[in-house]
Parts: C-alpha cells; structure tokens; sequence
C-alpha cells in the first residue's frame, strides 16, 4: 500500500491530495514556485492527527504541518518525500467563556474568524497582523507572531494559557486549563509555541481575552529626529494610562513611496520628514479617552516633540492611515529580487543601526534598489527590506545587515520565525550552548525528525 493510500486510510480518500496535484499552487503567499510534496492529507480532529505522526513515525515519513501559509522565512517548504499536513477542517471554535474570559479553539481557527466571534461577546483577541484574513491560530502559535499589538497585549504567547499537542510519535499532550497560575512543575506549552512544528502539532488551544475596548483613537504623528520619536513614545506611555496599543514607526523613505503609491494627490501628512508615527490607543470612556488623547497629541505638537499631526476623524480615515502602513503591493513591485528582515534591537541602536545599514548598502551593495524601514518601535521590532536587480548578491546583503544586528545585540528574527531563511544566521543570536540545547530536546520528543526536518536547526 503506498503511503497516500495509508494516509486515506485514516481521513479519507476525499481528505488527500497527490503531489501532483499540489504542484499547481503556490508554495506558500509569499512564493510562486510550485509546491513540492508526496501529497496533502487533512485530518478532522485529534484522533487523526495522531494516527497520522504515528505511521509516519514508524516509517520515518517527513511531514511539514501547514497553516495559513503566510509565513516569511519559507518555514512549510517541503521536498518530494514530505507529507504535507494542513489542520485546515479543525476549525471550531469550541468555547467562549465571557467570565473566565476565554476561547478553547482548534488550530485551524483563522485568526480573523475568531477576532470577529470574540467581539460580538464584547470580548477581544490581544493578537491582530495583516495575515489576520488567512492566517491559522495553529500557524500564529507555532510561529509565535507578533503584530500590532505586542506593545499592549504581548505576542502570540503570551494569549495562551494551555495547549492540546501531537508529539511525533503520536501520543497527546493535552492540558486546556482555563487559568493563568499553574505552578505544576515544566510548562510544556512553552516548547511547542514559536517551535515552527518542528517538535509537535498544535492542534487544540485554550486563549485568554480581554474586554473589548469601547474608544479607539488614531494619529499619524511626523518627527524631524529619532529621539524625538522615543520621547513621544515614552510621553505616550505615561500620559494615556496604558490605553496605548500600537506605535508603528516609518522612516522617511517608506513612506514617501508609499504615499506615492496610494495617496499622492492627498497625503494625509506631507511628505519628507524623517520619521512618521501612526499610533493609536483604545479604551473604555470614549469621551475622556477622545479628550486625553488630544491634549496628549497637542501637546506633543506645542512643545516641539512632533513636527506636524494629523488624527483620524473617520473609521475611513483610519483605514487610510493604516493602509500606508501595512500595504506592501507597491514595495514588492519596486523589489522584484526582495531581501527581507524582521529584527529586534534595543531602541536606543535602532536609529544608529538604520544609518549604519544605509552606509553600508551605499559602500557594499551600491546597486541596491533603496532602503525601506518600519516597525513596531514600542516592542523594539524593526522590518528592513531591499531590492537588488538580481539575486547573486542577495546572500552577501544577508551576511552584511545579520551582522549588524549581531554587532548590536539583536535578535535575527523578532516574530516571523527561523524556518530555512534564518537558521544559518541563528548563532548571531544564540549562543554554542542554547543552540546544542535546542538540538537535545529535538532529539528527545522528535528521535526520527520526521517533524519539519531541515527548519531553525
């Protein structure tokens, strides 16, 4: 019996797709090139699942589970011997409970299906991304994603309270509690969150929520200097009682262009400033959060912290403004061989850092196609990208940006993940020792690496 015939054995002829056929679709979002795999099976619940990563086990079968297909460091690419697994038909959302204020779901749950379930309870999801339309809780979870709303509400672990997993040789670890202190011993859960699928399969997850917030205020802030940025922040911070949410920042050139591309007949704030700030807060008293937020935003603009500010008076106008932010079709017509980068630095280097990588494409790699930077500055978390003409040099402009972020103590990867991008440069980040550590544990709970083989290690 072949083995896509075993695999149907288990779900179902009509849950299992050839290679052949999968060759016809994209490997993923980000990459046109065809996906490569043995086949796709998609199992209906946990039993499955662990059926599945048990016959493969034995056989030593590689298998790559899928999520939204989103992610950046080509963390689901597969090869010819792999199983492809997507968790996409485990997708209810189990419970929500308005007291103990969470959500039980299956790793199949897109994230944007349950930010719109959650908020008719009058409840909210501390998690929001531009993927949030495709991306799985599975594939947030296991990459540990981040997104706007770190600042407030943390990353993707941080929402997770428990975990239902499929070790690779098909046992259940499940521990779905409903609570935030359980002081029981090694918290498992912490393994499989931001492991990329390499030591297990998510497939089940208890979150915490919080109330839905009742005002939402937004700005588009311009500074002329970066310390003028970190004093907003930190002004921010201080003045609005912790109803700050998102403090994304752009430099000067992403935003012109992008502003180019949407908007240019009617920028929402005029071009050529340094430094762009689209923050926003949310909270429970709409009059008094409106009020507060404005004399905050005065005052930054009558002492001197911000050149010029513009609010949203519209839901349409804060959609506006957060188009320029997170619009990325222009950027990806102009850097036709992208080279990418999502890395955290301690904001006081942030500013040094971006001038050094300036001098250094200029001096380098002078047939650079520009430099593009923004970031959630209130988290620490910048994303670079430029563009080369053709791809020889987009190794050599890796090896030169990785090593400034080593020079000053970044992280290579502050929320997409390793995957295969990444895993070259992770000793810039990890030491010999916590690197021969994440191989121990590895071995242990994935002895045939069968899960996701060749990713982050």
């Amino acid at each position: 019996m072949s083995r896509l015939s075993e695999l149907a054995s288990i779900v179902g002829h009509q849950h299992v797709v050839s290679g052949e056929e999968l060759y016809s679709r994209p490997q993923d979002f980000w990459n046109s090139t065809p996906t490569v795999a043995l086949g796709l099976v998609k199992p209906g619940n946990v039993e499955e699942v662990s059926a599945i990563l048990a016959l493969c086990d034995r056989h030593a079968q590689p298998v790559v589970i899928e999520g939204g297909r989103t992610n950046l460091v080509h963390a689901t690419q597969a090869t010819g011997e792999t199983v492809l697994m997507s968790l996409e038909r485990m997708n209810a959302i189990l419970s929500l409970d308005t007291d103990d204020m969470t959500a039980e779901v299956e790793a199949g749950v897109i994230l944007e299906t349950l930010q719109a379930a959650v908020q008719q309870k009058g409840l909210r999801f501390g998690l929001d991304l531009g993927a949030r339309g495709s991306a799985t809780i599975g594939g947030v979870l296991a990459t540990n994603a981040g997104g706007f709303q770190a600042l407030r509400y943390g990353v993707a672990r941080d929402q997770v309270l428990g975990l239902e997993c499929v070790l690779a040789n098909g046992k259940v670890l499940s521990h779905l509690v409903p609570y935030v202190k359980d002081n029981t011993g090694y918290d498992l859960k912490q393994l499989f969150i931001g492991s990329e699928g390499t030591l297990g399969a998510i497939t089940r997850a208890m979150l915490r929520l919080h109330p839905s917030p009742q005002s939402v205020n937004t700005a588009l802030l311009a500074f002329e200097n970066f310390g003028a940025v970190v004093g907003a922040l930190n002004t921010m911070k201080r003045a609005l009682r912790g109803e700050l949410s998102s403090f994304e920042i752009m430099w000067r050139e992403f935003y012109d262009f992008n502003v180019g591309a949407l908007c240019p007949h009617a920028p929402p704030l005029p071009t050529g400033h340094p430094f762009y700030v689209l923050c926003e807060t949310e909270g429970f008293d709409s009059e008094a959060d409106e009020a507060q937020f404005e004399a905050v935003m005065a005052d930054l603009l009558e002492n001197g912290g911000a050149a010029d500010i513009v609010l949203a008076q519209s839901s349409r106008q804060r959609s506006d403004f957060w188009r320029i932010r997170e619009e990325f079709g222009p950027e990806m017509d102009l850097f036709k061989v992208m080279v990418d980068f999502d890395v955290s630095l301690p904001i006081s280097k942030m500013d040094t850092f971006v001038q050094e990588t300036e001098a250094l494409l200029a001096r380098e790699v002078p047939e650079n196609l520009g430099l593009h930077v923004i970031g959630h500055l209130g988290d620490g978390n910048l994303h670079i990208a430029t563009g080369l003409p053709t791809p020889e040099r987009k190794l050599d402009v890796q090896r030169l940006i990785y090593g400034l972020v080593r020079r000053h103590g970044g992280s290579i990867s502050a929320e997409h993940g390793v995957g295969l991008a990444k895993k070259d440069f992770l000793n810039h980040s990890r030491t010999p020792e916590e690197i021969a550590t994440m191989r121990a544990i590895k071995a242990a709970l994935d002895p045939r690496n069968i899960l996701n083989p060749g990713k982050i290690l």
